[in-house]
């Protein structure tokens, strides 16, 4: 009977937890496909009545569609035509965030699998200390480096441009990136290495032939973390791009909340849109990110 009970506490505390993060996003994909008056309705409606797909549509028909002051007070939000100015930068800001993304992605992953392996399996005077140092930038505040950041992108001329945001995001991904490797390469075993070393590999080459093959899990945890926090990284991008030729998609959805009304509908399609990268690329690879995650916490 106690056994029972606390099942019944567990599976209580679980579905309330599991309401509580899944709520929102239910709310978000189900008032994405509603109208504005049925979103704005009391009480509002979780399962939609007369579900539309208008205001996806209109998100990839704002760029033939001209805004103007006159056409934005024109339109009712309630009847979902309203469409807000920036609506136009939406699909190419979707592409700016992949690009960046996807560079940071690439590039993390050359400078921060040699750099682990470096420091896992190489002994060097200050390894030990140069591990922790790395480690403590990842402890200061981003917002504590932008004054820092926007300097140095400034002099090298790189302002309003994809390159300073991919720049600044290794900045930031990198350390942690290399604590995760880190922690994976020194957990497996060193004969390896030696093994490789005997047979006539190079470093790289042990380290292409022998290591990367194993760290997959580890791998592919980095590759989540980097892509995540490239797609959704709000601050830098709103301080480094001022125009839609480098404005990412967080920056973009943003700006519908301050133009001339707000349309819900159209905000949260364009948000669907926005978390479906994340959410295929963590369906895809769910069975690496807590091995690997848990592979780079410890040593062994």
């Amino acid at each position: 009977m106690k056994g029972l009970g606390r099942n019944v506490l567990l599976f209580t505390a679980s579905a309330l937890f599991l309401v509580y993060v899944l709520a929102p996003v239910a709310w978000l994909v189900s008032s994405s496909v509603q109208q504005e008056a049925e979103i704005t309705s009391r009480p509002p409606h979780w399962i939609p009545r007369q579900p539309t797909l208008e205001n996806f549509e209109a998100i990839f028909q704002a760029k033939e569609k001209k805004v103007t002051y006159e056409t934005r007070r024109a339109g009712d939000p309630a009847t979902g035509g309203y469409i807000p100015s920036t609506a136009r930068d939406l699909v190419p800001s979707m592409w700016n965030s992949l690009i960046v993304a996807v560079s940071v992605v690439v590039l993390n992953l050359l400078v921060a699998v040699p750099a682990a392996y470096a420091m896992a399996k190489i002994r060097y005077i200050g390894r030990s200390t140069s591990i922790y140092f790395m480690l403590t930038t990842r402890v200061i505040p981003d917002i504590a480096l932008v004054v820092p950041f926007f300097l140095f992108i400034r002099t090298f001329g790189l302002l309003d441009h994809l390159g300073s945001l991919v720049i600044t995001y290794l900045a930031i991904t990198i350390p942690f990136s290399v604590f995760i490797l880190v922690g994976y390469f020194e957990s497996l075993p060193d004969e390896l290495d030696k093994a490789a070393r005997v047979d006539g590999c190079s470093r790289l080459q042990t380290l292409l032939r022998v290591y990367v093959p194993l760290a997959m899990p580890s791998l592919v945890a980095v590759v989540l973390f980097t892509f995540l926090t490239s797609w959704n990284e709000f601050l830098l991008a709103l301080m480094f791009t001022q125009t839609p030729a480098s404005q990412t998609m967080p920056i973009v959805v943003a700006s519908f909340a301050s133009d001339f009304t707000i349309s819900f509908s159209f905000i949260n399609a364009a948000g669907v849109l926005a978390v479906v990268p994340p959410v295929l690329m963590a369906v895809v690879f769910e069975r690496y990110i807590v091995s690997g995650l848990t592979a780079g916490a410890v040593k062994g």
